[in-house]
């Protein structure tokens, strides 16, 4: 009976979302008030519906209810607590109702916090948002139904994915759609004004928060799943440019021009058009990013599902809502014309050019991912586009965001004077090529990357800290401290996002320059090198967890004699799903991780055994944290929380 419960909360929601996605929109073409009040309520109760049947599809997993073909398909009695109600989103019918319900909180965020917003566009957005919510409660309740019900419950389930089953991916998935779903708010606010006919700097203000929020779930979400690659499949990597990854990136590198663009739109006016683009590609992205996932035309080790019709049901919805937006964009480009104008070295400039870097290495990265099935369905050929390729095409572009980043975060508004940037910023590149001299000279081989990449993320790091600093003006350094510890969270946020990003790029630049890899066949007993460290395997033991069966290598690592660490690497086969696992030990330090991988037995008796040295592993986690952060400051700021800089009305004229 509770099941039903759930099934039927999915089915009032879909009839709320029609009322919240007609009415209201009907009402704010009329100028009806009492159609346009109707949003609000609408938008909260279709949480409170979806919030319900998620609430019951937990339990089924927390109760294991066999009589549920996702619970039978995706969890076991043996299964740790963590792992079932993780399981509730470890497949497609459950992630599917997670997307749903996440939706319905930015939709009910945008009725409860949005008291500024004119009553007009305010009735549009969310009538927007409903207009999504009909969409993917339609996909799921015809296609996609978690509360199909078994007419012979099994005894017992099939467990879920094994891969699925660490800390990593019980929270990776969640972050992430907090991150993809949240740029569909951005998408609403472009439609609505679009549908309004107005594109102005208070629309600037109101659509960054929003957008701002997306992109900080996404950082974190990206780099819990990199986290989990990197220690979970024992590939001894960070990023393997998975099509599933890319999925992410793709929005992540668009929702980043998104919230720059949109700066512009506030402080000048201008990019109205540029922006609106952007926001609906955002998302656009977002919704390949789900046809990815769930369609099945691209395998990787963590994609959803691989029905076809399902993903002829997402096109569908990629193409209503993209192409219908893309549509009405063509019909209005005449209110979005630009009011600001700006000189070619200006705030405004650099902004753009950050906009089409980082547009056009999303573009690269769209086709990188998608060419092996263009190239199936058009020439007839298998083919493989892998890291190489990504690294090439990719690579040049970040290079120059880099560059471009301090200077240009440094430049007046409309116009500005790049000699005197260049100027305050002269101690931050003495610093950063000497750190890179300073590579240089301490690395063993002489590749270029690893210099290169220490002296662009010093660039960018001390860039952003001078950037701060010039904003505490020219007295004495007290008073330039005092004033440090004054200045606004959105100055601070910017600098520590920033800063991550410099920490990201030399870690990224140092793991793929200065990594050290060994892979042989070792005896039990047996030391080899590893750098600077002798790895020792001591033994080799079959160990029973939970659901699995382990077999787990006891390594011993010295450095001279000194003991650094003991790790126990395993293969674990979970008997109910039939998979093996990997699992590498690892050892986290400041400067390097020891890696190692316990591979299969051989014929000669000994082991195959992976190990690397990883050079600054933690501080690609650490630079993503603090790109995170920073987007929180900025968040935090409490200009995004009021109304100031709101659209301005003129004396007499009653605001909607």
């Amino acid at each position: 009976m509770i099941v039903e419960f759930g099934h039927f909360a999915l089915i009032l929601a879909l009839m709320v979302a029609l009322v919240q996605s007609t009415l209201p929109l009907w009402g704010a073409q009329r100028g009806d008030a009492r159609l346009m009040a109707l949003a609000e309520p609408a938008a909260l109760m279709q949480l409170v519906l979806v919030a319900v049947s998620f609430a019951v599809l937990t339990w089924a997993f927390v109760v294991s209810d066999f009589s549920l073909a996702v619970v039978v398909a995706n969890s076991h009695t043996d299964k740790p607590m963590l792992y079932k109600v993780a399981g509730v989103w470890g497949n497609h019918e459950g992630s599917l109702l997670l997307w749903v319900l996440i939706l319905a909180v930015y939709g009910a965020a945008v009725a409860l916090f949005g008291g500024n917003l004119p009553a007009r566009l305010k009735a549009r957005v969310l009538a927007v948002q409903g207009m999504i919510g009909v969409a993917f409660l339609l996909f799921m309740l015809l296609t996609s139904n978690p509360f199909w019900r078994l007419a012979a419950p099994p005894l017992n389930g099939q467990d879920l994915n094994p891969l699925l089953q660490d800390p990593g991916l019980a929270f990776h998935p969640p972050f992430l759609y907090l991150g993809y779903v949240g740029l569909s708010i951005a998408y609403s606010f472009a439609v609505a004004a679009l549908i309004e006919g107005r594109v102005d700097a208070a629309w600037g203000r109101w659509v960054r928060p929003w957008t701002l929020a997306a992109w900080i779930f996404l950082t974190i979400g990206i780099a819990l799943g990199s986290w989990w690659a990197y220690y979970e499949l024992g590939w001894g990597g960070f990023w393997f440019w998975d099509p599933v990854e890319n999925a992410s990136f793709m929005p992540w590198l668009l929702a980043a021009a998104l919230l720059h663009s949109a700066i512009v739109v506030e402080k000048r006016e201008s990019l109205k058009a540029w922006t609106i683009l952007l926001a609906i590609m955002a998302f656009g992205f977002s919704l390949i990013g789900t046809f990815i996932v769930r369609s099945g035309v691209i395998t990787s080790v963590h994609a959803f599902a691989n029905d076809p019709e399902r993903g002829v049901f997402i096109l569908i919805i990629l193409a209503v809502f993209t192409g219908g937006a893309l549509m009405l964009f063509a019909l209005r480009a005449g209110v979005m014309e630009a009011k600001g104008v700006f000189a070619l070295v200006s705030r405004e400039s650099a902004l753009v050019a950050n906009n089409i870097i980082l547009a056009v290495s999303a573009f690269v990265v769209f086709i990188g991912t998608i060419w092996p099935l263009v190239a199936e369905l058009l020439l007839g050929r298998t083919l493989s586009v892998g890291e190489p390729f990504f690294n090439a095409a990719f690579t040049p572009f970040m290079v120059a965001l880099a560059v471009i980043l301090p200077p240009g975060a440094m430049l007046a508004w409309k116009r500005g004077a790049l000699g005197r940037s260049l100027r305050a910023l002269l101690p931050a590149l003495v610093l950063a090529l000497a750190l890179g001299a300073l590579a240089w000279t301490m690395q063993t081989n002489r590749t270029a990357l690893g210099p290169i990449g220490v002296v662009l993320g010093a660039w960018v790091l001390f860039g952003a800290l001078t950037d701060l600093w010039s904003r505490t003006g020219r007295e004495g350094v007290g008073t330039r401290m005092a004033r440090l510890t004054r200045l606004p969270r959105a100055d601070w946020g910017k600098a520590v996002a920033h800063g991550g990003l410099g920490i990201t790029i030399f870690a990224v630049s140092a793991m793929l320059a200065w990594k050290i890899e060994d892979i042989r066949v070792v005896q039990v007993g047996e030391t080899f090198p590893l750098g600077t460290y002798e790895v020792r395997l001591d033994d080799v033991r079959e160990v029973e967890g939970p659901n699995y069966v382990s077999t787990m290598g006891f390594m011993t690592v010295t450095r001279n004699g000194a003991l650094v660490a003991r790790l126990q690497p395993e293969k674990r086969v979970y008997p109910v799903a039939g998979m093996p696992t990997t699992e590498a030990a690892i050892d986290y330090g400041l400067l390097r991780d020891v890696y190692l991988v316990l591979g299969d037995r051989q014929q000669s008796g000994g082991w195959a055994v992976r190990s690397y040295i990883e050079p600054f592993a933690n501080w690609l986690w650490a630079g993503s944290i603090l790109m995170a952060l920073g987007g929180l400051l900025s968040l935090s700021d409490r200009r995004y929380r009021v109304a100031a800089g709101a659209r301005k009305v003129p004396l007499g004229v009653p605001a909607e």
